[in-house]
């Protein structure tokens, strides 16, 4: 199976660093590490082309640029085809494989460019006032479909261009709203939506007229906001309609999660046509069959619920009518492709702490898995062939090809030479009977240098979302190898409410945040320490963010004898104020089953802010101040809290940074405080 070349490849180069003085993992390794991205295949199947993020310590900031690799070689050796200071993304191949299109600001603004595969210098394709966010290619590659940002009252791009450069000038700063979204994730509305564009290409490539609006009768963003990308709208195979999935805005759009799929002509001309109004909840990234006769798409059933199970829907193109595909496959669907002859769907899921690559049969529904252990962050595939981004709990990413679902040849080698003394801390997953006497899983980490007969301190981590999971995957974040590298053991359980274990047990958290979840940590380090006996109980610290964080807050005030330490990071301190401050107000809606004002008891039923007084443990908080997710004022109430106590405290807030730390130097910081505390806490 896939899984296990995997783990042969990182075995033998474990065993290729053994010449070097073997070390642990530290976090100037994890910020230097070099990134694979999303693998694209030519439409032969004879070459793949991806991006490699390094990062520039120096100006703190990651680069982004353009690999290709020649599956026909009997060595395939990788190539750069793009560099310089500007990015270069979202690679796209051309009809007939001779070019590669993509994404790059090198010329002042974010352009597309086209790149010949055989070498040669870029060309411009598109010399637009405003950049452009994401764009498809057509079958044909005689048109382009592009995101740009605009006021939907403009009547042509110059406009929003002169607005925007007026209000640079202007010397007064206020903001005038009359609905929500005020803010979202890190971002201040500035009342323009991203607008779906489509422009026809001569025969050398390049934009030959002015882009017209596909989307811009629609009030919303496509794609979506903030983390939508060009999967959310594609071409038909004979690039005359494009189908893309938008949530009209209106005064609902913070509470909302009614996307729907839309179909307008490639040209322009008429409005676009909604396929899939039956459906009040979720309806994502719509794809053609090869053959146009079947749309597929993702749809979840229940409104306003975020974290619903995606179930790939296909409809029927002529008759428009509908059926779930591998209903009784209780998976939720992440990504997928459609082969080349249309018999079946390649798809991402989690499962049971893996998130694998299944083959779906457009007929049956019949579901086979295609990779084992690991994390499938991305695929394409092409004919027979399969090219897939694949981590775990050792090795970030690499690419892997495969021919017909068999043996998985790794491609790339990143990091080899900067890991090569590095030695990685052991992992395995173990279940135990958690809450309401579920099977209950979780994964355990040893110290990159564990010895035998001797315990390690623990650090024992709790994943966000809540509907989330921490499994076998490789994080740029939260990554139990920083902490294998400093001699820490760790622990970390997928909880009720993680995803991959059925749908049920996803929705189990909602309503109940300090319920069943506590439960299963609670009962999930016992068992760990019960298995694995190298575990030191007794000097464990807890750690999370966002809904861990929250279960610090929790933990706190509910299980304050568990932990020496604990560190929270963008966590819910109160919920009545996360209520009426966060921007996704159908999260918070969901959760506790309705707003404040009708169901204010929900909410404070597991708000921590009622067991402050319980309170004893040190806390580390940590903040991003631009996290309109959870807001400042909740990092804030917690410190103040454990401050007015007299409690062993620290704030650490990041002006700079969302709900998430990601400028490589931060990131350093954040991690070396982490450990701080963990050392001052945890030694003997």
């Amino acid at each position: 199976m896939m899984g296990r070349l995997f783990i042969l490849g990182a075995a033998t180069l474990a065993a290729g660093s053994a010449l070097a003085a073997p070390r642990g993992f530290t976090v100037e390794d994890l910020v230097r590490m070099e990134r694979v991205g999303a693998p694209a295949l030519s439409p032969d199947a004879s070459r793949v082309v991806y991006t490699v993020r390094s990062t520039n310590m120096e100006k703190n900031r990651g680069n982004t640029q353009l690999w290709m690799i020649d599956l026909r070689s009997a060595k395939p050796t990788p190539v750069r085809l793009t560099e310089g200071e500007s990015n270069s993304t979202d690679p796209e191949w051309s009809a007939k494989g001779d070019a590669i299109y993509f994404l790059s600001a090198r010329s002042g603004s974010s352009q597309v460019w086209r790149q010949p595969a055989a070498g040669g210098a870029a060309v411009k394709v598109t010399d637009l006032p405003l950049d452009v966010e994401n764009f498809r290619l057509s079958p044909a590659g005689d048109r382009l479909a592009m995101s740009l940002a605009v006021f939907r009252d403009c009547t042509d791009l110059a406009c929003t261009k002169t607005r925007m450069d007026e209000k640079a000038k202007n010397k007064a700063s206020g903001k005038v709203y009359d609905r929500l979204f005020v803010r979202h994730w890190d971002t201040w509305a500035d009342g323009r939506n991203s607008v779906l564009y489509s422009a026809p290409l001569d025969a050398s490539g390049k934009v030959s007229a002015a882009p017209v609006s596909l989307s811009g009768g629609i009030d919303g963003d496509v794609p979506s906001k903030p983390f939508g990308d060009r999967e959310e709208y594609r071409f038909s195979p004979d690039g005359k309609s494009v189908v893309f999935g938008v949530r009209v805005a209106g005064k609902t759009e913070a509470w909302s999660t009614n996307f729907d799929i839309y179909q307008a002509n490639a040209a322009g001309g008429a409005e676009p046509r909604n396929l899939t109004a039956d459906n009040p909840a979720w309806d994502s990234k719509p794809a053609f069959s090869p053959d146009g006769k079947t749309l597929a798409y993702l749809a979840m059933s229940r409104p306003g619920f975020e974290a619903d199970r995606f179930r790939m829907v296909l409809m029927d193109v002529a008759s428009g009518k509908k059926r779930v595909l591998a209903e009784s496959w209780d998976r939720s669907i992440a990504d997928y492709k459609w082969r080349d002859d249309g018999k079946a769907l390649l798809a991402t899921a989690d499962d049971v702490g893996q998130h694998r690559l299944f083959s779906i049969d457009a007929a049956s529904g019949k579901v086979t898995p295609l990779s084992d252990k690991g994390y499938v962050s991305a695929f394409d595939t092409r004919g027979k062939t399969v090219v897939m981004a694949q981590a775990h709990l050792q090795s970030g990413a690499q690419l892997f090809k495969s021919s017909n679902g068999g043996a998985a040849s790794q491609l790339t080698q990143l990091n080899s030479e900067l890991l090569a003394d590095v030695r990685f801390g052991e992992s395995e997953q173990f279940s135990f009977t958690g809450a309401k006497g579920e099977t209950v899983y979780g994964h355990v980490m040893k110290p990159w240098n564990a010895t035998p007969g001797v315990k390690y301190p623990v650090a024992f981590l709790v994943h966000g979302g809540p509907q989330g999971s921490f499994g076998n995957a490789w994080s740029y974040r939260w990554n139990p190898q920083t902490y294998a590298g400093a001699g820490y053991a760790t622990v970390f359980i997928d909880f009720h409410g993680s995803t991959g274990y059925g749908q049920a047990f996803t929705d189990s958290i909602s309503g109940d945040w300090g319920g069943a979840p506590l439960d299963d940590l609670k009962k999930g380090l016992d068992a760990a320490v019960k298995k694995f006996p190298w575990l030191d109980r007794e000097r464990s610290c807890a750690l999370g963010a966002s809904y861990g964080g929250y279960m610090m807050n929790w933990i706190a005030g509910n299980w304050s004898d568990g932990f020496r330490c604990l560190v929270n990071h963008d966590g819910v301190f109160d919920t009545r104020g996360m209520a009426y401050a966060t921007e996704e107000l159908w999260f918070t809606e969901w959760e506790n089953k309705g707003t404040y004002l009708d169901n204010a008891a929900a909410y404070e039923q597991f708000n921590p802010v009622h067991f402050v007084k319980n309170w004893k443990t040190p806390m580390l908080v940590v903040q991003g101040d631009l996290d309109f997710r959870i807001p400042t004022s909740q990092a804030l109430g917690t410190f103040t809290a454990l401050q007015r106590q007299g409690i062993d405290s620290k704030l650490l807030v990041f002006p700079d940074e969302n709900h998430w730390v990601l400028k490589p130097a931060n990131s350093v910081l954040w991690h070396n405080t982490v450990k701080q505390w963990l050392d001052q806490h945890l030694a003997r």
